[in-house]
């Protein structure tokens, strides 16, 4: 079975002055949208205990919004992509690997003993789910990126399921317009102007993509807020930093009632020190954190570690020749 990890553009992603900035280009063909998760792999374990204790928080709704299109074209975008682990027959979607299926009305099949654990883990977290989000939860468990819906005609997202947000709560998020959204984000006037033209674009149906970073100190892929410590950098120090990045990108949902995309999140966490194994990747982030505003540091949590952050990554930065990959400090 073949599971392969989305690119995450360093270049394009890490540039000085840091600018809080739409940043989409237009997605590669041939580029996968949905990444396949080993079964057991630390996204799928964080995203079942999730899905398993905080569901309502991860799978959430505007009234009345109908994501039954938005749906048909992920569950054939997972079928065309890799048709050995997802299969899709416009009613009935089965995640191979898993040996887990969900049918019309979220009726739930067990179709083979899972190859982690005791091998019901995923239905019976499914069972737990209430029927109409099932399907979602099993695309979820599925593949690395989390998912929600992008509505030009509203200009909202009106559907989301989001299992490892990067500090957001998902549930304050549905529904709202795409500009409010990124309202608490400093600095955002970049964002915030260019969101009417920004739904317009990724709803219009090509595919984009864009990248995100930051510097945590934790190692989590799920950082809800209501779980991640409000105090930040007490018990990590910046040799233990931890580096975070998104690969976003639009998928087009055709036939919908009105201009749609479904926007993907593949969440990744590494060592600082193995992710910036290059000397000239450590210069161009201490760049990219030197040039941000007081506003942005706060924002992301960075404000209280600025000065040692610069400092270690001026020293990682002088240090020559490239670690050989795997390295860590």
């Amino acid at each position: 079975m073949h599971h392969r990890r989305m690119p995450f553009d360093f270049d394009a992603a890490v540039q000085a002055p840091f600018r809080m900035q739409p940043g989409l280009r237009r997605l590669a063909p041939g580029t996968p949208q949905l990444t396949l998760l080993p079964p057991g792999s630390r996204h799928q374990r964080e995203k079942l205990a999730v899905l398993s204790a905080f569901w309502p928080q991860a799978l959430c709704a505007a009234p009345g919004f109908d994501p039954s299109t938005a749906l048909q074209s992920l569950c054939a975008e997972a079928a065309q992509a890799h048709p050995a682990a997802w299969q899709w027959d416009g009613h009935r979607a089965a995640a191979t690997a898993l040996g887990a299926a969900v049918g019309p009305g979220g009726a739930i099949q067990h179709t083979a003993a899972g190859i982690f654990g005791l091998g019901d883990e995923i239905t019976r977290c499914l069972q737990g789910i209430a029927p109409r989000w099932r399907l979602a939860a099993l695309l979820s468990l599925t593949f690395a990126e989390d998912l929600a819906v992008v509505d030009a005609a509203t200009g909202t997202i009106p559907w989301l399921a989001v299992a490892l947000p990067s500090h957001w709560a998902p549930e304050a998020k549905v529904g709202r317009p795409f500009g409010a959204v990124h309202g608490p984000v400093a600095d955002n006037r970049l964002l915030i102007g260019a969101s009417d033209s920004l739904m317009r674009l990724a709803t219009a149906g090509e595919r984009w993509e864009r990248f995100v970073w930051t510097i945590t100190d934790h190692p989590r892929l799920h950082a809800h807020p209501a779980r991640v410590p409000t105090e930040r950098w007490v018990d990590t120090p910046v040799a233990r930093a931890w580096w975070r990045t998104e690969h976003q990108t639009f998928l087009p949902v055709p036939g919908a009632p009105s201009p749609q995309a479904v926007f993907t999140i593949h969440v990744e966490v590494r060592p600082l020190s193995r992710a910036l194994a290059l000397p000239q990747q450590a210069a161009a982030v201490r760049a990219a954190v030197a040039s941000m505003s007081p506003a942005v540091l706060a924002y992301r949590g960075l404000e209280t570690v600025r000065e040692p952050l610069l400092a270690w990554l001026a020293a990682r930065a002088a240090e020559g020749p490239a670690r050989p990959p795997g390295f860590a400090a």
